[in-house]
């Protein structure tokens, strides 16, 4: 039987994240740089907007304003959208608060049409939570509320989403996400550490279809503690963790001093890091991989993956921006779309 042709694949949703960043921009070029190989994808966006993006740019792309049904079919020639209810007002760096429900809409929008069956996975660009916050959106972050959207869509009673920061060059996956550097030290606990790097072993094997993922679990303070005399929340929290999830069977070890656990020979002798706090596993992932790193969130019942850096505010709408993270996204999200079908 013969392998499907690309645009008879079901399509990737990409939202248009915060419409005053760079979101528009690199999906723009993100389309200009697709191959006769690529996976089709549409955009869920105001159509007026992307076309005034694209006049300011200087970006002679053609635009469908299409049904999802009708996306991949539409992508060889032009860039598909599917049309928002919510109408921009902000202009690129320039973001308005009344954006926030298209920037919502979008995504709410796109998980609706996965969990319908009409793409087969989410690719969200960068959104700007201090101006949802302003609307009343009350979630850390992307991640946490599509975790939320999961439960909803799926009828599921508890997702923990789990935020995964990949490139070829490094995986990370923090334990404790949007907090403090405090609040993450004292909500950090055994039990935490062993769910989130559960959850990552068993998405590793079903999505990444790696058997037996190896995964390397950080300490917290330096040199892992020094056998108590710098804390004793390797001893007491992390030595623990790593003990249950060797006894599940999960390839784990640790905890392991994070200064010396991102150079190249260190990288090569596991599959993801697991990391204590934010900083301490984004650090080492966006030196290594700023332009080409992608964010995925795993535990959801879809895929998603996110270019993993912001809105860049500064420098919307100057044409200088980079679609890589974009493009990685789009081919990590067709990967996994791949290896699930």
């Amino acid at each position: 039987m013969s392998e499907p042709s690309p645009h008879q694949l079901l399509p990737l949703a990409v939202t248009q994240g915060d419409p005053s960043g760079i979101g528009p921009e690199i999906t723009l070029k993100a389309w200009q740089a697709r191959s006769a190989a690529s996976r089709p994808w549409f955009l869920l966006a105001d159509p007026d907007h992307i076309t005034r993006v694209a006049q300011k740019l200087a970006l002679a792309i053609p635009i469908a304003i299409v049904e999802p049904q009708e996306a991949a079919a539409a992508f060889v020639n032009a860039l598909p959208i599917v049309p928002l209810d919510a109408r921009v007002i902000g202009e690129p760096g320039k973001p308005h608060p009344d954006d926030a429900a298209a920037t919502l809409e979008a995504i709410e929008y796109g998980v609706d049409l996965v969990q319908q069956g009409l793409a087969h996975g989410l690719v969200t660009n960068p959104i700007a939570k201090d101006v949802l916050y302003k609307a009343g959106f009350h979630h850390p972050g992307h991640t946490e509320w599509l975790g939320e959207l999961a439960e909803r869509g799926w009828n599921i009673p508890s997702v923990t989403p789990v935020m995964l920061i990949w490139s070829k060059e490094l995986a990370v996956v923090p334990v404790t996400i949007h907090l403090s550097l405090a609040d993450a030290i004292t909500q950090l606990s055994t039990e935490l550490i062993v769910e989130i790097a559960t959850i990552t072993a068993q998405d590793y094997r079903m999505r990444f279809k790696i058997p037996s993922p190896r995964l390397a679990i950080a300490g917290l303070n330096p040199h892992a503690g020094e056998n108590g005399t710098m804390g004793r929340e390797d001893i007491d929290i992390i030595a623990p963790a790593v003990a249950q999830l060797r006894a599940l069977g999960i390839d784990a070890r640790g905890p392991l001093p994070p200064d010396t656990m991102f150079h190249a020979a260190a990288r090569a002798t596991y599959d993801v890091a697991i990391c204590m706090y934010h900083d301490q596993g984004l650090i080492p992932a966006k030196t290594l991989a700023f332009e080409t790193g992608v964010n995925t969130t795993l535990g959801l019942p879809f895929i998603r993956t996110s270019p993993d850096h912001g809105t860049a505010f500064d420098i919307a709408g100057k044409g200088i921006a980079s679609a890589s993270s974009l493009l990685a996204a789009l081919d990590l999200a067709s990967i996994l779309a791949d290896a699930s079908a």
